[in-house]
């Protein structure tokens, strides 16, 4: 149950900081607004982060994403695994 949680952390942690770009467009997005400024839809939302922000601008919260993601991919991954092993080793013994 350790190495299954172990591989749920870290693949967790892989797909948090893949997808932390997306999500910050989405959020932005969401919001519909950069103080005065409306935005008019994704491509603008996009060309606006990366013009007043730079590539970096796409990763802000990347830090506490990637580690909830991974504490809950070590949490699932691991009792998933757990209760597979419990139920595996009764069905033999029966």
């Amino acid at each position: 149950p350790l190495a299954a949680a172990a591989c749920g952390s870290f693949s967790g942690a892989i797909a948090g900081a893949a997808t932390t770009p997306l999500d910050v467009l989405k959020t932005r997005l969401m919001l519909g607004s950069d103080g005065d400024y409306r935005y008019k839809g994704l491509g603008d939302v996009f060309a606006r982060t990366l013009r007043q922000e730079g590539v970096r601008g796409f990763f802000h919260g990347l830090e506490p994403r990637v580690f909830w993601i991974s504490l809950g991919g070590f949490v699932f991954f691991g009792a998933y695994e757990a209760r597979y092993v419990c139920t595996k080793t009764k069905t033999i013994q029966n």
